[in-house]
């Protein structure tokens, strides 16, 4: 019998397999945003460099119909200072100059299913700093469109 038992045990392995936590746990929840785009006055889309890149450029092209090339021409700029091609911009009331695919009259994103990636990403942290400095102007001033402006 204790042959038979040693027989058994030599055919399991003699440490136990280890499955990393990384494979069982589920992703991590999404931390809450605490900003909201829809009562900010786009003061994003007034960053005079909005960097777009080639996936950018022909999500752009799809979304207008366009030619790879006619997009890049029509919609953006190469920047020389920064050496990188840029979203061209449109005059606005608050900010001097905005994305040129702000409407500034609803302050909303006129391209949102094909807004390039650093808008997708932007801001990269729950907080948004703009808001919270509008939040706080707002009660400040005792009126809740009141727009900080930049310039």
């Amino acid at each position: 019998m204790g042959a038979d038992r040693r027989a058994s045990n030599d055919k399991m392995p003699s440490k136990s397999k280890v499955i990393p936590i990384k494979a069982v746990t589920a992703t991590p929840a999404k931390p809450r945003l605490r900003y909201d785009c829809n009562k900010c006055p786009a003061y994003c889309c007034s960053y005079a460099l909005i960097e777009v890149g080639k996936r950018d450029i022909a999500r752009l092209a799809k979304h207008h119909d366009l030619s790879y090339e006619k997009a890049e021409q029509q919609f953006t700029k190469w920047d020389a200072g920064t050496k990188v091609r840029v979203l061209r911009h449109q005059e606005d009331e608050h900010y001097t100059t905005v994305c040129r695919f702000l409407d500034t009259k609803t302050r909303h994103c006129t391209i949102y299913e094909a807004r390039p990636a650093v808008c997708r990403h932007y801001p990269d942290t729950p907080h948004c700093g703009y808001y919270e400095f509008l939040k706080f102007e707002r009660e400040q001033q005792g009126d809740p469109d009141f727009v900080a402006t930049t310039t």
